[in-house]
C-alpha cells in the first residue's frame, strides 16, 4: 500500500482528508504504529458533511485530481485498518536510501507523518508546470500587447478630455486642481516581479505581478509633491485600460488597489475562455530607477502641502509642514519593485527549504485572514522576513520547510517590531536615517536593503500583536507534538467571528470623519490622502484598549477585502468597504468587574482619569477608607457583567470620536436570549449558582446526620444542575394548591384533569455512598433491600433532625429544601461487583460485566466523577456554562435531544475549553457555540476519538495507546467516541447513541448552521432574525403530531417563546412549601414513550423536550416492505394478497389514528405527508 495524503486548497482556505496509511519506511518496529490523524477540517465558506461511510454504505469522496485510494480487505469502507505484513516484510532490513530517509525526517522534520502531510500540502497549493507554460504564454501576449498601445500627445494634468468615454481615472482626485503635464508613451521596461519568478505563489489565486517602468519624458522633477506622481499613475493605467478592454486576449479588465491602498490603483488582466480562472496578472506603473531622491521621501519629510491639500495655509506661527511618511512610502514602494526582486532572487533562488517556508507561511497566514487588504501582512513581507531571517543566520538554506516556518514563527511570538524594528540594511553611511525616525512615524518598523523604507509601513500596531498572539500559539502547539498539529496548523481558518469573543462593527463608516475631526487627526488625513477610516483606525483602537485594560487580551480589527471595479465606473470610496470590524479577545479574569479603580483623589494623576472617563468617574470611598475615582458599571446578573465591554466601548466613542451608539453594532451576547427565561435578563448563572448552594447545604445536612447504622462516606452531585448545565436551570417552586388535587395520606399533590399541566419539576440526583462494612450482605437481592432501609431512614432523620419534607422509595428518597427537589440514592460501592458476579453450574463464581453492573458503575461512580471534574472546569472558565448549555438547546431544537445524553455534549463542550488548539479558550458563550459546531461538523467521528483530558489527567503515552486500541476495536464501538480519563475504552456516555443516521444528521445540520450564523453575526446592520439555526427543517419528517400547549409544561422554554401561554400553578413570592411538587410530570415525554413502545419498530419519533409544539414521525426504511402473515406479528399491520399469499403492510390510517387516541387531550392534529412515502 502507497503512504498517500491527499490535501486541498480551496478558495482562501483549506481542508485535509488524510487516506489509509502504514508507512513502509517506517516500519512499527521502528516508528511504532502509525499515528491515526484523520481529522477533517471544514474550510471557511465550505460546507462539508460526514460521509454516508459513516453508515458502512458510501464510499469515498472523488479528489481534485481524480487520484483513487482504496482499502481492501476493511470491513467498513474507509474505516482505518492495521495493515497486515508478513514476517519478512517486518523485519526486512531498510535500504541506505530509507536510512537516509529516516536520518532526514529525524533531522529536519518532528515526525514522518508531518513530512508526508507537509510535502503533500506544498504539492498541492504549487502551480504545475503545465499550468506555468500556459500563464507564460499568456504573459508573452500581455507583454507585446502593452508595448502596442499608441501615445497620446502632451495635455495639463487637470484636462482629461482627451481619455475616452468608456474609462474613468481610478483615483479621487481631491482637491482637483494640481500642478504639470501628462502625455502617454509606451513602458520602458516590462519587468515580472513577486513571488511568480520565485516559485513562492500559492494557488488558488496566482497572481502574477508585472512592473511598467513609465519613461522619464513622462515625470517631472516635482512630481513627488502634491499627488502629482499618483495622478499621472493613475491616467497611465486608465490609457492603458482602455485599449487593453478591447483586446479580444482578455476575459476581464478591471481596477483594482495595491494592497488596499487608494492612491495606488492597479490594472487586473484575465485572460478570456476556460482560463479566465488561470491567473490575473497585476499592472504596476513605476518611475525610472533613481528617478526620485530618497532623501526627499525620509519619514520626516512633508511631500503634500497644507496649503494644497487644505486649501488654507499654515498658521502663522511658524510651525513647519506635517510630515507625509505614508505618502512618501507608497512613493518608496514603486522606486524599490525591481531591487526588491533581486534581494529575494538571490537570497531564495536556490534554497528549497526557505521557498517551501515561505509557502507555507501564506497558507498560515491566510488561515487567520491576516493576509489581505491595507495594512495585511502580505506573502511579500513575509518573504522579506524570511530573507531577514537568513540574513541574520537564524535561517539556513538548508532548513526544511517545517524548520522555516518554525524559525519565523518563533522570531514573530518573541519580537516586539513595534518597540525594537529591524533592518535588512547593513550600510553605514551617516546620512541614513535612524530607526527611532522611523518608530516614531511608524506602528510597526521593518526597514529594507536601502534604509529608507520601512517595508511593514501600512501594518498596524493591532495587525502585528495579532501575528504575535496567533505565532505564539501555533509554537505552543508545535511545540506539543500533537497527532493534528498539522491539520490545526495550516488546515483550519480561523476567521474574525469565531476567534474573537465579542465584535463589534462601526458603521456607517462615513462616521468616521466626524470622529478624524473630533481627535484633530488633520495631519494624517493629508498624509493619507482624505482615507479617514485609516486615519481614525489607530487612535480608537489605542482609545479602546486604554479602556478596557485588563479586560482585554487582544484587539483585532478588520481589513476590507480589496475591492475591484470596472473601467468605466468610479473607484470606491472609503465609506463603500462596509464597516470596520473589531474583535475583541477578553480575559476570563478581569472580564466580569464592575469597578474601575482610579487613582487617589489627590494625585496628580486624577484629573487625567476624569478627563478620560468623563461623566462616568466619580468619587467614591472604599473599605480601606482610600477615597479614589472610580467608575461603576450597571450589570446585576453574569450575561450583563459579560457584556461590560460594549458599556465602555459605546462611553468612550461617544465622549472622544463624537460616534453615538446608533452607528455601535455590538455583538457578544445576541445568543443569550436562547437560554434566558421569559421576561429574564440573567442567563441562568445565578440561577444555577443559587441550586448549588441549596446542594451543598443539604450536602452538609447528611454529613451531619445522627442515627444512621452506618456514617456517610461521600456526598456527590449527579445532576446537570450541579455542573451548572442545565439548559433552563430550576428555581426555588411553590406550588399553588389551587391547580392539585391534595393526598393526604401521602402528602403530595396530583394534577388536576381541568388545570392546565403544572410546571415542570425535575429532582436533582444526590449520590449517597455509606462507609463499607462486613454486615453489608454478599447478595446482589439482599444489597437492594438494605439499601432501600436506608432510603426510609434516611428521609425520617432528615425530618427528625431538619424537618425537611421527603418522600421515600426503595431506590431514592425526594427532599424538598428551599424549594429545590433533591433526589438522594444511597450507593454501596461494592454493589458493582456483586452485580457482576456468575455462578456457573459446577458453583464457580466468575466476573463478567452484566447491563445491570455497568449502569450501577456509570450512575455512582462514574457520573459524580464527571460532575465533579466539570463543576470544576466551570469555576476556572465562566463561559463554560453557556456554551454547554447553548449546544444542548441547539440540538434539542433540533429534534435530535434522545440521540445524545446530556453527559456526551457537557464532554463535547469541555473539549472546547481543555483542546482549544488552534484558539484560545472561549470567554463568551457565542464563540464557544460558533466553534462547537465546527468541531461537530468537521471531527472525524469515523477515524478517531475525541479525547477530553478532565484535569489533564491522561499522559501524551496514554493518549497514542488510547488511539491504538480504537483502531484495533473500531468495529466494536460507538459511532462517536468521546473518551475521558475515567473511560479509556468503551466511551460510556455514546453507549446508547447516537446511532450513525442521527450523527450523521447532527454533522449535516451543525455545517449548515454554522457558516448563516457567522454570516448573520457578521452582518454590520444586524444579524436579523437570531434563531433561524434553532429552528427545526419539519420538511423531513413523514408525519407531524402537532400537541395542544395547555398539555407542555415548558412551553415557555420554546425557541419562539410565546406570547402568552397558561398559568402553570406556581406562586410568585417565596416561601416554604409543606407538600411535595409533582416531580417529572412531562405529559409530551409520557406520550413519546408511549408511541416509542407501541410504534418502535416501525418509526421513529423526534421531540424538542423544551417546549416543542410538534413531534416529528419517520417511517423506518423497512417498515414498508411486505412480512410473511404471522399471528404474533399483526401490531399496526394489516393482511393484503399478494401473488397468491398473505402478506402483512403496515396499517397507515389505523396507526395514525392511534397517534391521536394514544395522545387524546394532548395531540391537536396529526398531518401524514402522504407525498414523502407510499405503501
Amino acid at each position: 500500500m502507497e503512504p498517500r495524503i491527499s490535501v486541498h486548497v480551496g478558495s482562501g482556505s483549506a481542508h485535509t482528508r488524510l487516506q489509509p496509511k502504514v508507512l513502509e519506511l517506517f516500519l512499527d518496529t521502528v516508528m511504532g504504529p502509525a499515528p491515526v490523524g484523520a481529522q477533517l477540517r471544514r474550510a471557511a465558506g465550505e460546507r462539508e458533511v460526514m460521509e454516508p461511510a459513516l453508515e458502512g454504505t458510501g464510499e469515498e469522496e472523488k479528489k481534485a485530481s481524480s487520484r483513487k485510494h482504496t482499502m481492501a480487505g476493511s470491513p467498513v469502507k474507509g474505516l482505518l485498518q492495521p495493515m497486515k505484513l508478513s514476517q519478512a516484510e517486518l523485519y526486512k532490513e531498510p535500504t541506505n536510501e530509507e536510512l537516509n530517509h529516516l536520518r532526514e525526517t529525524e533531522i529536519l522534520f518532528h515526525s514522518s507523518l508531518l513530512r508526508l502531510q507537509v510535502e503533500e500540502l506544498l504539492k498541492e497549493v504549487r502551480l504545475s508546470e503545465k499550468k506555468k507554460e500556459r500563464i507564460d504564454a499568456f504573459l508573452q501576449e500581455v507583454n507585446q500587447r502593452i508595448l502596442r498601445v499608441p501615445s497620446t500627445p502632451e495635455t495639463e494634468l487637470t484636462d482629461q478630455e482627451w481619455l475616452p468615454a468608456g474609462v474613468r481615472v481610478p483615483l479621487h482626485q481631491v482637491p482637483f486642481t494640481v500642478k504639470g503635464c501628462f502625455r502617454f508613451l509606451p513602458p520602458a521596461h516590462i519587468t515580472i516581479v513577486g513571488s511568480y519568478l520565485l516559485g513562492t505563489c500559492i494557488r488558488p489565486d496566482i497572481n502574477v505581478d508585472v512592473a511598467l517602468t513609465m519613461p522619464r519624458e513622462i515625470l517631472q522633477d516635482k512630481d513627488g509633491l502634491n499627488q502629482r506622481y499618483f495622478r499621472k499613475r493613475a491616467l497611465y493605467l486608465a490609457h492603458l485600460a482602455h485599449h487593453l478592454a478591447q483586446d479580444p486576449l482578455f476575459g476581464s479588465v478591471r481596477f483594482s488597489y495595491t494592497n488596499g491602498c487608494h492612491l495606488k490603483p492597479l490594472l487586473l488582466l484575465r485572460p478570456c475562455g476556460k482560463d479566465g480562472h488561470l491567473v490575473t496578472v497585476h499592472l504596476h506603473p513605476c518611475p525610472p530607477p533613481g528617478f526620485f531622491r530618497p532623501c526627499r521621501l525620509l519619514p520626516t519629510k512633508n511631500n503634500v502641502r497644507s496649503a494644497w491639500y487644505r486649501g488654507q495655509g499654515l498658521p502663522g506661527d511658524g510651525s513647519p509642514e506635517p510630515p507625509t511618511p505614508h505618502y512618501n512610502t507608497w512613493v518608496l514602494q514603486d522606486m524599490v519593485l525591481e531591487s526588491h526582486m533581486q534581494l529575494l532572487s538571490s537570497v531564495l533562488g536556490s534554497a528549497p527549504g526557505p521557498k517551501d517556508g515561505v509557502a507555507l507561511l501564506k497558507v498560515w497566514l491566510r488561515q487567520r485572514e491576516l493576509d489581505k487588504g491595507l495594512g495585511g501582512f502580505s506573502g511579500f513581507l513575509v518573504s522579506m522576513l524570511v530573507a531577514f531571517l537568513m540574513s541574520t543566520r537564524k535561517i539556513h538554506t538548508t532548513m526544511s520547510g517545517y524548520q522555516v516556518l518554525r524559525s519565523v514563527l518563533q522570531f514573530l511570538a518573541t519580537t516586539d517590531l513595534t518597540v525594537n524594528g529591524i533592518s535588512l540594511c547593513h550600510s553605514s553611511d551617516p546620512s541614513l536615517p535612524a530607526l527611532a525616525d522611523f518608530h516614531q512615524a511608524f506602528s510597526v518598523v521593518f526597514l529594507d536593503s536601502s534604509g529608507h523604507l520601512n517595508l511593514c509601513a501600512d501594518v498596524t500596531a493591532a495587525t502585528y500583536h495579532q501575528m504575535q498572539h496567533e505565532a505564539r500559539l501555533s509554537m505552543a502547539l508545535l511545540d506539543s507534538k500533537a497527532d493534528d498539529g498539522f491539520q490545526l496548523l495550516l488546515m483550519t481558518p480561523k476567521p474574525m467571528i469565531r476567534a474573537f469573543d465579542h465584535i463589534l462593527h462601526l458603521r456607517p463608516l462615513s462616521r468616521l470623519q466626524a470622529a478624524c475631526h473630533r481627535l484633530k487627526l488633520w495631519p494624517e488625513l493629508q498624509d493619507l490622502g482624505g482615507d479617514y477610516v485609516s486615519a481614525a483606525l489607530g487612535p480608537l483602537t489605542t482609545l479602546l484598549e486604554q479602556g478596557l485594560g485588563s479586560r482585554l487580551h487582544l484587539m483585532a480589527h478588520s481589513r476590507p477585502p480589496v475591492p475591484e471595479w470596472e473601467i468605466g465606473q468610479d473607484p470606491p470610496k472609503h465609506k463603500d468597504s462596509g464597516a470596520l470590524t473589531l474583535g475583541l479577545l477578553l480575559r476570563t479574569e478581569g472580564l466580569t468587574s464592575v469597578l474601575e479603580m482610579g487613582p487617589e483623589a489627590d494625585q496628580p494623576e486624577a484629573a487625567d482619569f476624569r478627563q478620560f472617563w468623563g461623566s462616568c468617574s466619580e468619587l467614591r470611598r472604599f473599605k480601606d477608607g482610600a477615597i479614589r475615582e472610580a467608575v461603576v458599571w450597571e450589570a446585576a446578573s453574569m450575561a450583563q457583567k459579560r457584556l461590560i465591554p460594549h458599556q465602555v466601548v459605546t462611553h468612550l466613542l461617544a465622549l472622544h470620536a463624537d460616534i453615538p451608539d446608533t452607528c455601535i453594532h455590538y455583538v457578544g451576547g445576541l445568543l443569550d436570549a436562547l437560554i434566558q427565561g421569559l421576561k429574564e435578563t440573567s442567563t441562568g448563572e445565578e440561577a444555577l449558582a443559587a441550586a448549588v448552594r441549596c446542594y451543598d447545604d443539604l450536602s452538609r445536612l447528611l454529613w451531619g446526620l445522627e442515627g444512621l447504622p452506618l456514617t456517610v462516606s461521600a456526598v456527590q452531585g449527579a445532576h446537570p444542575v450541579l455542573r451548572y448545565t442545565e439548559v433552563f436551570p430550576p428555581t426555588p417552586v411553590r406550588p399553588a394548591y389551587s391547580f392539585y388535587e391534595h393526598l393526604r395520606d401521602r402528602a403530595s399533590l396530583l394534577p388536576r384533569p381541568d388545570k392546565p399541566c403544572p410546571a415542570y419539576v425535575e429532582p436533582m440526583t444526590v449520590v449517597c455512598h455509606l462507609e463499607g462494612s462486613g454486615q453489608w450482605p454478599q447478595d446482589a437481592e439482599a444489597v437492594r433491600r438494605v439499601r432501600a432501609a436506608f432510603q426510609l431512614r434516611l428521609a425520617e432523620l432528615l425530618s427528625q433532625q431538619h424537618g425537611l419534607q421527603c418522600r421515600a422509595t426503595a431506590t431514592h428518597t425526594d427532599v424538598l429544601k428551599d424549594g429545590f427537589v433533591f433526589r438522594v440514592r444511597v450507593a454501596y460501592q461494592k454493589e458493582p461487583q456483586i452485580l457482576r458476579e456468575m455462578r456457573s453450574p459446577e458453583g464457580m463464581i466468575s466476573l463478567r460485566d452484566t447491563p445491570a453492573s455497568l449502569r450501577l458503575e456509570r450512575d455512582t461512580r462514574q457520573l459524580p466523577l464527571l460532575t465533579s471534574a466539570l463543576h470544576g472546569l466551570q469555576q476556572q472558565h465562566p463561559a463554560f456554562s453557556g456554551v454547554a448549555r447553548l449546544a444542548k438547546r441547539w440540538v434539542r431544537a433540533q429534534l435530535l435531544g434522545e440521540g445524545l445524553t446530556d453527559e456526551s455534549l457537557d464532554l463535547l463542550a469541555a473539549a472546547l475549553f481543555l483542546h482549544p488548539e488552534p484558539f484560545t479558550p472561549p470567554s463568551s458563550p457565542q464563540v464557544g457555540f460558533l466553534r462547537f459546531l465546527f468541531l461537530v461538523s468537521t471531527f472525524d467521528w469515523k477515524n478517531n476519538p475525541l479525547i477530553v483530558n478532565l484535569n489533564n489527567e491522561l499522559t501524551a503515552e496514554e493518549q497514542v495507546e488510547i488511539r491504538n486500541g480504537f483502531v484495533a476495536a473500531r468495529t466494536h464501538l460507538p459511532v462517536m467516541v468521546i473518551v475521558t480519563p475515567q473511560d479509556h475504552r468503551s466511551s460510556v456516555w455514546t453507549q446508547s447513541g447516537p446511532s450513525a443516521q442521527i450523527l450523521q444528521r447532527l454533522v449535516v445540520l451543525a455545517a449548515e448552521a454554522l457558516p448563516i450564523l457567522e454570516k448573520q453575526l457578521m452582518d454590520p446592520w444586524g444579524p436579523g432574525d437570531i434563531r433561524t439555526v434553532f429552528r427545526p427543517p419539519l420538511d423531513i419528517y413523514d408525519v407531524l403530531i402537532r400537541l395542544s400547549p395547555r398539555h407542555i409544561p415548558r412551553h415557555r422554554q420554546a425557541v419562539d417563546s410565546p406570547a402568552t401561554s397558561f398559568c402553570r400553578g406556581l406562586l410568585s413570592e417565596p416561601g416554604p412549601s409543606p407538600l411535595m411538587p409533582v416531580l417529572g410530570y412531562d405529559p409530551p415525554q409520557i406520550y413519546l414513550a408511549q408511541l416509542r413502545e407501541a410504534f418502535g419498530d416501525l418509526a421513529l419519533f423526534f421531540y424538542d423536550q423544551h417546549g416543542g409544539e410538534v413531534i416529528g414521525v419517520l417511517w423506518k426504511p423497512t417498515s414498508f416492505q411486505p412480512q410473511p402473515f404471522k399471528a404474533s406479528n399483526t401490531k399496526g399491520r394489516m393482511v393484503v394478497s399478494q401473488v397468491g399469499e398473505l402478506m402483512m403492510v403496515p396499517n397507515v390510517e389505523a396507526i395514525l389514528e392511534d397517534f391521536a387516541v394514544l395522545g387524546e387531550g394532548l395531540v391537536q392534529a396529526v398531518e401524514a405527508r402522504s407525498e414523502r412515502w407510499t405503501v
